[in-house]
């Protein structure tokens, strides 16, 4: 049985999904028909029968009625015509006391018994006159018993008969259940034989931006089909998104690389004509060369940070955010020494803790500090706040904010300032990749925050990191 069971298995396992389906249909709808038919069947045959032995009921009763007090004999003995009336004989429980004549219908122990009281009335089929006869047996009163038959082949005729036309009625329906399986399965599977198209068309091709049609209708009333469909195209442009910005990313990091790879290779090739260089030539040659290699480092470790999703959960803790700025402050002032950076906590938000990365968020705020020092003419200040917002104190809301006195983002820069490696007009002058700012969005939405950018009062930028409760 083991072994049958996994033939079957392995035998369903390489069919394909429609062909299951149309079989399982196929198969649930013919049994309903052949199971209708059956029941059918059993009906007309019961109703017939019981018309029949109606019918000798009816005879019995007459008979009882028209020969009271009459002793054995042979009532009626001409039913082997269809026209003609039952036959009927009256048994007593003695055989002594037959008649002379033959009985037409067969006389068995049986009918002895019911003449006696022993045995109740009860219908039985017989063969006589060459044909098939339905015969009652039932009490005559004084230990005798009444035998009726009728012929029983018109019933049989009409059973037979509803016997084929039953037959052909379940074989049409079993037809039927088969192209309305098949049917079923193609119209209802149509959607997922679309969506392995596209999916076999996006493999062979590597190409997202296939979509699966969808039949039209309010989305509220879409099948489950329909609505996996739906999802699979929603996957496939989040995917498109995906290798496009991927394909982007590689276009800018290569062409942001090339610049510095280029300085690279020519001052190391400088360097190696060492002696054809004056001592002050090789010390400028050296400088560059060591400014930008620092440049590309710099430049890979962003683009290895930016390849971070989330933070690892090992890494996690719980960080008051009040001593990441101050850190970040403190470092800056030294990176920057021409630019005041001046530091306001909000009462309430020196207790604040966010779980996260200490070192994440520390990054964050420096290149928020970076980017405003290097927009900041000389001798302004750059001005950031942490307060607390909504009910709860340092368990509500938490707000940081860092404002420059810059020349601020113009309006056409401001939905881009966020993207990789866009570097403004005003900026393209000044260091930096077009990473940072970037980055920073990442590690904000990694930890819960988000972070927006927009024109401070007065003028400048107004950078603003804001946690949730």
């Amino acid at each position: 049985m083991s072994g049958v069971r996994r033939l079957g298995a392995r035998w369903r396992r390489r069919r394909p999904l429609r062909t299951r389906l149309a079989l399982a249909a196929s198969a649930a709808v013919a049994l309903v028909a052949v199971g209708v038919c059956a029941a059918a069947f059993f009906v007309i045959r019961y109703e017939l029968l019981h018309q029949l032995d109606l019918s000798l009921t009816q005879s019995a009763t007459r008979v009882i009625q028209e020969n009271r007090g009459e002793g054995a004999q042979v009532v009626a003995g001409e039913c082997r015509y269809l026209s003609a009336p039952a036959c009927a004989q009256i048994v007593p429980a003695d055989p002594a006391a037959d008649p002379g004549e033959p009985y037409p219908l067969p006389v068995s122990p049986p009918v002895r018994e019911v003449a006696a009281g022993k045995r109740a009335p009860y219908y039985s089929n017989v063969s006589r006159f060459g044909q098939p006869l339905r015969m009652l047996t039932t009490p005559f009163g004084d230990g005798r018993a009444l035998q009726v038959a009728l012929r029983a082949d018109p019933v049989e005729k009409g059973v037979r008969q509803a016997a084929v036309l039953l037959a052909g009625v379940g074989g049409v329906g079993v037809l039927l259940a088969g192209l309305l399986g098949y049917a079923v399965s193609r119209a209802g599977l149509a959607p997922v034989a679309r969506l392995t198209s596209t999916a076999e068309r996006i493999a062979a091709t590597r190409d997202p931006r296939h979509r699966i049609e969808l039949p039209a209708g309010p989305p509220g009333r879409q099948d489950e089909v329909t609505r996996l469909a739906a999802s699979f195209n929603t996957m496939l442009g989040e995917l498109e998104q995906s290798v496009t910005s991927q394909r982007r990313l590689v276009a800018d990091a290569s062409h942001e690389l090339r610049t510095p790879l280029t300085a690279l290779r020519t001052n190391a090739e400088l360097l190696a004509r060492g002696d054809r260089l004056t001592p002050a030539q090789r010390e400028r040659a050296s400088a560059a060369l060591g400014r930008g290699i620092r440049e590309v480092t710099g430049l890979v470790n962003d683009l290895i940070e930016l390849a971070r999703d989330e933070e690892p959960l090992p890494l996690l803790e719980d960080v008051r955010i009040v001593e990441v700025a101050e850190h970040t402050v403190a470092t800056a002032r030294t990176h920057w020494p021409q630019t005041p950076f001046l530091l306001d906590v909000g009462a309430g938000a020196a207790q604040a803790v966010r779980p996260g990365v200490p070192a994440r968020l520390a990054r964050l705020l420096t290149n928020l500090l970076d980017n405003a020092a290097k927009f900041s003419p000389p001798g302004t200040p750059v001005e950031v706040t942490l307060r607390t917002y909504g009910s709860g104190g340092s368990a509500g809301g938490l707000e940081l904010t860092v404002r420059d006195h810059g020349p601020g983002i113009p309006a056409a820069d401001l939905p881009y300032v966020f993207d990789r490696f866009y570097r403004a007009e005003a900026a393209r002058a000044l260091p930096g990749s077009g990473l940072g700012l970037a980055m920073a969005r990442q590690i904000a939405r990694a930890h819960g925050a988000e972070l927006t950018a927009g024109a401070a009062p007065g003028g400048g930028a107004l950078f603003t990191l804001t946690f949730g409760p």
